[in-house]
């Protein structure tokens, strides 16, 4: 007759499988947290100043506040309102948020909506508007930035001859 095995019980076994956290396990950890969280405060950063942004670009109530504004009839959804927006951001570089205005009445909002409806206009349309709010200028189709550079400066320059 054989003598029976003896087993070590399951939380020893356990025990020995996982050994005890050392000093360095425990500052690589607190180092990997520290990385985590700055990566994550500077992701919530860049997404609050963008949507700050966004929601500055689609204030339509900027309008008429005593700057120049220009406004674009946008559908995010068609392409060529997409290639007019880039083509509207590349003419406006050249001007300071204090010059020119730019503001997007997106159509697929209901304040986007009403304010296409009541200047009369579809989309792929700029509409440039002096300090006071008055429509000065309707250009409707895709242009490329030199011809929207061209038009923002006679605009800028017509509405700081008329203040």
């Amino acid at each position: 007759m054989s003598k029976p095995r003896k087993t070590k019980s399951r939380k020893s076994k356990a025990a020995a499988a996982t050994p005890e956290p050392t000093r360095r396990d425990v500052f690589k950890l607190a180092r990997n947290g520290a990385i985590a969280a700055a990566a994550v405060a500077g992701g919530g950063y860049f997404a609050v100043g963008s949507f700050r942004a966004y929601a500055a670009e689609h204030d339509l109530t900027r309008l008429g506040q005593g700057k120049p504004v220009v406004v674009q009839v946008h559908d995010p959804q068609c392409p060529t309102c997409t290639a007019l927006q880039k083509q509207a951001r590349k003419a406006l570089k050249g001007f300071g948020e204090c010059d020119l205005v730019y503001l997007i009445a997106d159509i697929t909002t209901p304040e986007g909506r009403a304010f296409a409806v009541q200047h009369g206009v579809g989309n792929v349309t700029l509409l440039l508007f002096d300090g006071a709010g008055g429509l000065h200028q309707t250009v409707q189709g895709l242009h490329n930035s030199d011809q929207l550079d061209a038009i923002f400066k006679a605009h800028h320059g017509a509405v700081r001859q008329d203040a």
